[in-house]
């Protein structure tokens, strides 16, 4: 069952792992370029939706995303205007899918601070988080960038489809690898392939290219999602609700890998639990130990380690840079986080 790392490059653990503002120093002036971009869009005379984005600007997130834009359009050739436009789209889009994601999952926390549904209660969390979807789009059609609206427009499809899977998967608890892959594909590598793509298409990249960037993006959604889901299981403080995976149900990659290597009655047990509503806490480390023990932790941890490989891989085709080297240190960085 559990897949052959090959990737030397990955599984070199003995190298160290760039910091995040280590990755950023180098495109430092670039990203305040974007942040003036980004904040420039959210201007409205509107005092609550004022009050919400003052408070959102304060939750400083780690704009992953922005960055991953940013570092493909210098790999393709040079960070411009457009450049700042799709990543500022970009933004937009998923820090709209994040507050409606809070509400829907009633979470408490994001990012370390208390989550926007929490202060503002959720019809005010789902108007902003309409308002954030409606700024996107404008910001695509005032700069006539139609071909980035449809890149982002089909990411958002797909994103929506993704969740959808997931929740009736959760429902039915009929969750499989090969459904896990198809969900977090369209829920998570959905967006970090527009990422790649848009940064490629504001260089103005070939066709070549730019499905390049796709299959980078593409399997580093996976690892990413991967290791979010292994944090979840974790009890390190991360910025949002540990275990929260547990509690909603939401079946992953380490539950599913373990479920596989446990005995019939096992499962029954551990599927019955998992079912459960309103799991207490000894029920969720039970969870854990289960995962723990049958090996779930280690077959997920090699999937992610085998996509960011092949993720890795398809960038080394791109001529020797710095701005390579910094790509990879930053898909090394996804991988290997702490939170």
């Amino acid at each position: 069952m559990k897949p052959e790392v090959t990737e030397d490059n990955i599984n070199n653990k003995q190298a160290p792992i760039k910091s995040l503002s280590d990755i950023q120093r180098p495109i430092a002036s670039e990203l305040t370029a974007f942040k003036t971009h980004f904040r420039n869009q959210l201007d409205t005379e509107v005092f609550l939706l004022n009050r919400i984005v003052n408070y959102l600007m304060r939750m400083k997130g780690k704009q992953m995303r922005p960055i991953l834009v940013l570092l493909s359009s210098r790999l393709c050739g040079e960070i411009n205007n457009r450049s700042y436009i799709a990543a500022t789209m970009i933004e937009l889009l998923h820090t709209a899918t994040l507050i409606h994601d809070d509400v829907v999952d009633n979470a408490d926390r994001r990012r370390g601070f208390l989550s926007i549904n929490k202060v503002w209660k959720n019809k005010a969390s789902v108007l902003f988080g309409d308002f954030l979807l409606a700024k996107g789009l404008l910001v695509a059609i005032e700069s006539n960038e139609f071909e980035l609206l449809k890149v982002l427009s089909t990411a958002v499809k797909l994103m929506s489809e993704g969740e959808l899977r997931q929740l009736k998967a959760s429902k039915l608890q009929n969750m499989t690898e090969d459904k896990y892959y198809q969900i977090i594909t369209e829920k998570t590598g959905s967006l970090l392939v527009a990422c790649c793509e848009c940064g490629a298409i504001s260089a103005s990249a070939d066709d070549i290219t730019r499905e390049r960037m796709r299959t980078i993006g593409h399997h580093t959604g996976i690892a990413f999602q991967i290791r979010d889901d292994l944090l979840d299981y974790s009890k390190r403080e991360t910025g949002k609700t540990a275990g929260n995976d547990i509690y909603e149900r939401k079946i992953t990659l380490p539950f599913i890998a373990a479920l596989e290597s446990a005995s019939l009655i096992e499962r029954r047990k551990m599927r019955w639990l998992y079912r459960k509503r309103n799991k207490t806490t000894d029920e969720v480390e039970k969870v854990r130990s289960f995962v723990k023990t049958k090996g779930g932790f280690e077959y997920a941890y090699q999937k992610m380690e085998y996509h960011a490989g092949l993720a890795l891989s398809k960038l080394n085709e791109f001529p020797d840079s710095e701005t390579r080297h910094l790509f990879s240190e930053f898909i090394r960085f996804v991988i290997y986080r702490k939170k």
